[in-house]
């Protein structure tokens, strides 16, 4: 069995433009697991309200910071894929959870090199099912329906890895050399409370409170507290 990397992020429009931002939007806010809501519900709030007005305030906000060869995130990536390439001996190809750099083109590509056994690599550290969740889910149904021959595993979630610890450490400190300061304050993405009860995969020990911690639980790996 000839082994491959899938490498997956989050997306990007194809342009900064109302027109290739709108379908880039529905793809993502209509995702059950970023926005969960009943699919009724859901498609009243993305489509009837947030998509009527939110494509071109939102191309204002990506032109600001568009590179000129393209998407900041999408070019990152793939340079991230290209250093990955060089450490291995395998194929590795990137794609993303929204937009026209597919999971499936990823995985068609991998199955163009001969590849048989892939191992899903989301590019979060985290667990959060708007982010790692929504991302296994999407590969795997991918695979199965169109690559049902592939067999398919995934790296879990690395938060907690010392060297990936030490990496953001060390870049932190690089990059602080230079500056006099007294503090340092870190600012994180927040995720909505009921995802996180929703992921907990006991179904009841998360309670958003100071006590769930006390007890040593399998819940932990997707609570942050």
């Amino acid at each position: 069995m000839k082994k491959g990397v899938l490498l997956v992020n989050l997306g990007s429009p194809d342009s900064p433009t109302s027109k290739d931002v709108k379908p880039y939007l529905d793809e993502f806010l209509m995702d059950e697991r970023v926005i969960d809501v009943p699919k009724w519900l859901r498609t009243i709030l993305v489509r009837g309200i947030i998509l009527q007005t939110r494509p071109k305030r939102s191309a204002k906000a990506y032109q600001k910071i568009w590179w000129e060869e393209g998407s900041p995130l999408i070019v990152i990536s793939e340079r991230f894929r290209n250093k990955v390439t060089e450490q291995v001996s395998i194929p590795v190809a990137l794609g993303m959870r929204y937009g026209s750099l597919s999971i499936e083109k990823a995985l068609r590509e991998l199955e163009t090199a001969g590849v048989t056994e892939v191992l899903l690599v989301p590019l979060y550290p985290h667990y959060a099912m708007s982010s790692y969740e929504t991302v296994v889910v999407k590969a795997l149904e991918v695979q199965q329906r169109i690559f049902p021959e592939m067999q398919m595993t995934t790296l879990p979630a690395f938060y907690s890895n010392e060297d990936y610890i030490k990496v953001l450490a060390d870049s932190i400190a690089a990059g602080l050399e230079d500056f006099d300061y007294d503090h340092i304050l870190f600012s994180y993405h927040g995720i909505p409370e009921r995802h996180i009860r929703k992921s907990d995969p006991t179904k009841f020990h998360c309670k958003i409170d100071g006590k769930c911690c006390q007890t040593n639980s399998v819940a932990h790996y997707t609570c942050y507290r």
